[in-house]
Formats: C-alpha cells, structure tokens, sequence
C-alpha cells in the first residue's frame, strides 16, 4: 500500500533549519506496530500518522511517535502536521480555525496567512506543575555539567510530554552547556519525565529566549526545536512571574548547537494562561510511504 508522506520542518521557513516531523497520511491502514516501525525507520524525533476523527468536533486524529514511544501530545508534530494537512487539501480552514483530536484530547489550531508566510499555532494540553525535590539538584548539576544560580527555581511540568524545566541567568549560558546524555537518561527515568529543557534569557527584545532540550530517555539527546518544551517554558515563566519582562507574546530561539535554528513562537492568555505555540513551516519531501495494509 502507498501512503501519503510529507517531511515538514517546522519553526522555520528554510529547508533543514526547522525540526523535522515526517507525516504519514491516510493513515487508517496501519496498525500501531507498523506505526512505532515505521517512527523508529524515520529516526526522527517524531513521526506522525493522520487519521479519520472519533469526534465530530476534529477536523482529524493524529498519533506520535517517538522513535520508541507513542506520545499524547507534542509540539512541532502538531504544528508540522497540520501544514501537511492543510497541503493536502482535506480539510477546509478558510475560518483559520482547526481542530486536532490526539492523546491529549482535543485541541485548537489557528492558521494565520497563507503561503510561505502562514503561521499554525496549536493550543497545548493543560499544564500540570510540581516543584523538584531538592535532593534531585546536585544530580541535575552534575547531569548538565553546570551550576545552578541561586534564583534557578526547577520545575516539572506536563503538557503531554512531561519537561524538567530549568533557568540560566543568560542565553550564553545555555549554549555553552555541554551535558552528560547518559546521566540526564538516568536522571529521566529515575523522574519519569520526557527530559529536560533549559532556557536562558537574551538581550535581544525581539527574540528574548534561547532554548534548549534534552531527551536521552526517548532516543533524542537534543531535540533541535522542541514545541512541547517551549510551551513548558512559557509555564515556567507564568508560574515565576517572570512573563512582564518577555511579554505575553513573545519569539524563542533554538537548535544552533545541532546546525538547526528555528523560532517558535509562544502566546499566553493574560487572562486564561491558556499557552499557544506556533510558527511556520516548510516542506522538504513530498510523496509517498509503503507499507503492508494491516487489513
């Protein structure tokens, strides 16, 4: 059976800049071990596969994989597979509203533009937040190879993926870190979290964070730009009060240290706290997968 396929890089509008997601779609003739087979063949940080909705309120189902997990929700998956959706004609969003059905449940995507220069934003999950136990603080030192500052205040936060969230003073910081892959794996599984996420602020007003995330545990030692860990952060900064000096709407860089380099942007409701992240994307590969139908 040959089945529709798009590479996306999302976060960007230049070919191999942005984080890859490979889309599968019409996907409804797999079944889930062909699916994690085919994310594990891709090698890329997520793989996705388009299905018909259970609810009349989506416009689509998606699931995601990671090369060895299956995940409820994610980031640059969500945004990158909604262009290749919207490429293909299936769906009609001339209101610039979608609706994805996932793991997470339901959620909203808003399309602004068209062309190059259209921009997808996804609604993220809910954030869950729980504060770290200081006895994990020496491990995470010695993990990122770093010492914390005094105001550094972890925590981990769920939208899905579950990030450890942690703050340098500065964006040089976060791009002089050289960590350890195989104790962050360690201290991920002894967590239960997807990995951890570090940001650190710039001097630039137009694009006043840099990011960076770590997922050993899942087979991605540095995802190059992490949707899910973006909007983690944003929940970070709301939950330190650390929003005003960033603004609720606001551009965060990532991926230079893995020769990417891509800009996610990050609403926050000032009112609901409801957290959007979005940019655009462009597609690198066009065609078709094949694959035994599992019917």
């Amino acid at each position: 059976m040959r089945y529709p396929f798009k590479q996306v890089d999302v976060f960007t509008k230049v070919p191999y800049l942005g984080n890859p997601v490979a889309v599968v779609l019409e996907a409804e003739g797999l079944a889930a071990e062909q699916m994690r087979q085919i994310a594990a063949w891709t090698n890329l940080s997520e793989t996705t596969f388009v299905l018909p909705p259970v609810s009349d309120k989506a416009d689509y189902r998606l699931r995601i994989f990671t090369p060895s997990t299956e995940l409820p929700f994610a980031g640059h998956p969500s945004v990158g597979s909604a262009h290749a959706v919207l490429e293909t004609r299936n769906v009609n969003s001339g209101n610039g509203r979608l609706v994805q059905e996932c793991g997470a449940g339901l959620l909203g995507i808003e399309v602004l533009g068209e062309g190059a220069d259209r921009q997808i934003f996804i609604t993220c999950p809910a954030p869950s937040i729980d504060v770290l136990n200081e006895s994990i603080l020496a491990p995470l030192e010695e993990a990122l190879q770093a010492e914390l500052s005094a105001a550094c205040s972890p925590l981990i936060i769920n939208v899905g993926p579950k990030w450890l969230i942690v703050e340098f003073p500065t964006s040089e910081l976060v791009q002089q870190l050289m960590p350890n892959a195989l104790l962050i794996k360690e201290l991920s599984i002894e967590l239960g979290i997807t990995g951890i996420t570090v940001f650190g602020f710039s001097d630039r007003k137009d694009i006043p964070i840099y990011v960076r995330s770590f997922a050993p545990a899942e087979g991605i030692d540095e995802d190059p730009v992490c949707g899910s860990g973006n909007a983690c952060v944003a929940a970070y900064l709301k939950e330190h009060g650390l929003l005003q000096p960033v603004g609720d709407c606001y551009v965060a860089n990532q991926g230079q240290e893995v020769s990417r380099n891509g800009f996610v942007s990050i609403k926050v409701g000032s009112q609901t706290g409801v957290i959007q992240i979005g940019g655009n994307s462009v597609t690198c590969i066009d065609g078709h997968i094949f694959a035994q139908d599992s019917k």
